[in-house]
C-alpha cells in the first residue's frame, strides 16, 4: 500500500502512520546527505502518497480519523504520528522536491490551525512515556515553544503557496 508496517512480524498487512512517517523522515535525511538511490526516492514518494491518499489522518475505507492521537501534539515527537509532525515532514520534503501544496493536506492544516491558542501558541498534550535525560519542553497543558515553532513554520510554508 506504499507505507511501512511495524507489526508485520505479527502478521499485519496494513501499514502504520507512525512507521510510515518515521521511515519517510529517515529516507529524507538519507537523500539530504547524498546517499539516496532511485529506489529509495521512489519508496519515499510512495510513502508520501500513502499519507496523502488518507488526507494525512483518515482511514482509507471510512474516512474517519485513524486514531485519537492525530491531533494530539506533543514534543518531543518520539515515535508518535500527528498531523503537525506530518506537515513538518512535507514542509522539509518540499525543500528537495519543490513546493508541494497538495490539496489533500488542507483538512490537516486546518486541524493544526484550530489548535492555535488566542495568544498564538500551541499547547503541549500528554508527553509520551519513556526515559529522558532532561526535559526539553513544557509539561502537559502549557504553551510549548517547540510545538509553536513547528506549527508556525508549517503554517507559514502552507500559507505562502
Amino acid at each position: 500500500d506504499g507505507g511501512w508496517n511495524c507489526e508485520w512480524v505479527e502478521g499485519s498487512t496494513v501499514s502504520s502512520f507512525h512507521s510510515t512517517l518515521n521511515s519517510l523522515k529517515g529516507l529524507l535525511d538519507l537523500e539530504r546527505t547524498g546517499g539516496a538511490t532511485d529506489a529509495t526516492r521512489a519508496a519515499r514518494h510512495a510513502g508520501e502518497e500513502y499519507l496523502l491518499r488518507r488526507g494525512l489522518f483518515r482511514r482509507l475505507a471510512t474516512g474517519e480519523p485513524v486514531g485519537p492521537w492525530v491531533d494530539r501534539f506533543v514534543y518531543p515527537w518520539r515515535h508518535r504520528y500527528s498531523v503537525l509532525n506530518a506537515l513538518d515532514y512535507f514542509r522539509a520534503a518540499s525543500e528537495l522536491d519543490g513546493p508541494k501544496h497538495d490539496p489533500r493536506m488542507t483538512d490537516a492544516v486546518e486541524m493544526v490551525r484550530a489548535q492555535r491558542q488566542p495568544d498564538g501558541r500551541w499547547l503541549q498534550s500528554t508527553p509520551l512515556a519513556g526515559r529522558v535525560w532532561f526535559a526539553i519542553d513544557v509539561p502537559e497543558g502549557e504553551p510549548s515553544p517547540w510545538l509553536t515553532f513547528f506549527a508556525t513554520r508549517a503554517l507559514a510554508w502552507w500559507d505562502t503557496r
